[in-house]
């Protein structure tokens, strides 16, 4: 079995830290800079038994150095859109397949097939960058959804609204996902009713609007959109792979993918279920970078497995991806 059999057959805890704790023993031999980072803090590999023992490699260093596990060339290197002045993140990916098979089994596993749907992008500002991991996930769902309807849509709204109202005479299934700030624009300008649509917020003012919290981003979408519950995507550049939440903004896992909470004062050691810190991230589909990311999100974890994301660390800097802070 290869290592994308191996991690997407995960479907308990137990398969899920074995599997972690061999990926971990070979990019901390096999990746230079996690290695590095590693004998700077004087850690013995061989001592891991659990993953609370594993450091995580803190998320900047996808900015300032290339953060591989393997001599294969890159097949793509998704970059973060930041802002102007900003460092940019860049994640080389030299197997595009093991991203494809994430995204698309991570979604599925939480709404079913990818050709049930037609799936609306609303993405306006990504559309007009290169190095987006996003779009090249929505550009293969698209295409994977085999509706002739699907695709992307910049600002014509009307042409959106015309495409949701004849899906929905048709008792289609429709999904329609967008930057925050896009999704605002939309409903500030229309009084819809999207009863029977999944409307899915993938983060990101990106300096457009004025920075509101999520909570008042999802209140005023379901009032103006006529929905129930607003869906939430949490992905970042340096992942390979997402959470999704149905609403609440409690966010669930794919198997292969795991949030630890790391005390806010002591990164090495971990907060209890309902306590808030910071986001550690382990993704086991970035086989080829490195799967134990230190992120500059705060969260909590709850008893059910969900997580939410509280806000930012104050000393980060501004991301595109994940805007919506909590007061």
């Amino acid at each position: 079995m290869n290592w994308e059999e191996e991690i997407f057959a995960i479907t308990n805890e137990n398969d899920f830290e074995k599997t972690a704790l061999r990926i971990f023993q070979y990019q901390a031999t096999n990746n230079i800079v996690y290695k590095e980072y590693l004998e700077h803090l004087k850690f013995d590999i061989s001592t891991v038994k659990t993953l609370t023992q594993i450091p995580f490699l803190p998320i900047d260093f996808f900015k300032s150095h290339k953060v591989v596990s393997t001599d294969k060339e890159a097949q793509a290197i998704f970059t973060s859109s930041g802002t102007t002045g900003n460092l940019t993140s860049r994640h080389y990916v030299p197997d595009l397949k093991i991203y494809e098979a994430s995204f698309t089994k991570g979604f599925e596993q939480y709404y079913g097939a990818v050709s049930d749907y037609c799936i609306l992008a609303l993405l306006p500002s990504y559309l007009e960058r290169e190095g987006s991991s996003l779009i090249y996930m929505m550009e293969k769902l698209i295409k994977d959804s085999k509706h002739e309807k699907s695709g992307f849509y910049l600002h014509n709204h009307e042409e959106l609204i015309a495409a949701i109202s004849d899906l929905k005479k048709q008792n289609q299934k429709i999904l329609l996902l967008g930057v925050s700030f896009a999704l605002l624009d939309l409903a500030e300008k229309f009084q819809l009713n999207l009863d029977d649509v999944i409307v899915m917020e993938t983060g990101g003012m990106k300096g457009r609007r004025k920075e509101i919290t999520r909570e008042e981003l999802h209140a005023f979408l379901t009032q103006r959109l006529g929905v129930e519950k607003i869906h939430s995507e949490y992905g970042m550049t340096e992942l390979l792979s997402q959470a999704y939440s149905k609403g609440d903004s409690l966010f669930f896992t794919p198997s292969w993918m795991k949030i630890l909470i790391r005390d806010t004062y002591d990164p090495f050691s971990y907060e209890q279920q309902g306590r808030s810190g910071g986001v550690n991230v382990i993704d086991l589909a970035n086989i080829h970078s490195c799967s134990f990311i230190e992120t500059q999100d705060l969260g909590r974890i709850h008893a059910d497995g969900s997580f939410e994301i509280l806000g930012r660390f104050d000393h980060s800097d501004i991301r595109g991806c994940n805007l919506l802070v909590n007061e």
